[in-house]
């Protein structure tokens, strides 16, 4: 009787244990032999989702996680994770570039973004058209005698030019770096990303100068776009500096030199092409022609002598 009991009671915790381990599994149990035997029956289904389970917990305790392709939205969707106050903070940076702060290092954080750049482009392009649209317009309003009609492709024009710079000539330093890193081991070299994003940034300065060119004020128009240059490119300077200052000092010195004067070009370009101001036209004063007076009594004097 006390062996049939511990066959029972092994018997039992046998199942639990293995019922514990596969939910959803029935037990047949078999008393006729000595020894207690326990059979499963598992369900195919129950069967393949825990294999699939299993599959998952190794994939994400191995780290293996797969990339998106870069035609999904989820590949494109992580370059425009952030939020206000990081892009606040970002913008804040490059109108105040300080000598001790890296932008790259201390705002970007190796954490680039495209959605500031995208923004900062769009409001450039559109409040260059639109101030170069009022400029003439308030002009023409000062002299009622100067002729106005506005002009809607440099909306077009804005925009495109605007957006090659932001984008090409980041490429263009991005490839030109990463030729040198071959060149030079001790040269760095941002991510491409980092580098759009740097240039897209460092352009935020030129959207409150653009505005305040509308002040038919010429030296103050100079004085505004020399400040912006010397904002942008201090950015500029500060964050590329490290990454070329291992390299040849005529390197570097030319590479920072062409960096600056795209960035003055871009700004003259906008200064004489968006904000021409309208010729001035002269209003023809009219004369009376002049009649001659002839004095009484000379009418007299000249019958008499024919």
């Amino acid at each position: 009787m006390a062996a049939r009991q511990e066959l029972t009671f092994h018997e039992f915790e046998e199942a639990a244990d293995l019922l514990a381990e596969t939910p959803g599994a029935t037990t047949i149990s078999s008393l006729g032999e000595l020894q207690g035997h326990v059979s499963l029956a598992v369900d195919p289904q129950d069967q393949e989702d825990g294999e699939l389970e299993e599959n998952d917990q190794t994939q994400l305790l191995g780290g293996e996680k797969q990339p998106p392709n870069f035609w999904t939205f989820s590949y494109h969707q992580s370059f425009f994770d952030v939020d206000t106050d990081q892009v606040l903070e970002r913008i804040k940076s490059s109108l105040l570039p300080a000598p001790s702060q890296n932008f790259v290092r201390h705002c970007l954080r190796h954490h680039p973004d495209l959605y500031g750049p995208f923004w900062i482009c769009a409001t450039l392009a559109f409040t260059l058209a639109v101030s170069s649209n009022l400029a003439p317009l308030l002009q023409s309003w000062r002299e009622a005698s100067l002729p106005y009609s506005p002009q809607f492709h440099k909306v077009t024009v804005a925009g495109i030019t605007i957006y090659c710079y932001a984008w090409l000539v980041p490429t263009a330093l991005w490839g030109f770096l990463q030729w040198r890193k071959g060149v030079r081991e001790r040269v760095g070299c941002y991510t491409f990303l980092e580098t759009v994003c740097v240039y897209g940034y460092s352009l935020f300065v030129y959207i409150p100068t653009v505005v305040l060119w509308l002040i038919p004020i010429s030296g103050l128009q100079w004085f505004l776009g020399v400040l912006a240059v010397s904002l942008s490119g201090a950015v500029l300077l500060l964050t590329f500096w490290p990454l070329v200052r291992s390299d040849a000092k005529v390197v570097s010195a030319v590479l920072l030199t062409v960096m600056v004067a795209l960035h003055a070009l871009l700004a003259l370009g906008c200064k004489f092409y968006f904000f021409q101001s309208l010729p001035s036209r002269s209003v023809p004063v009219t004369q009376a022609p002049l009649r001659q007076v002839t004095p009484p009594g000379s009418s007299s004097k000249t019958s008499a002598a024919s």
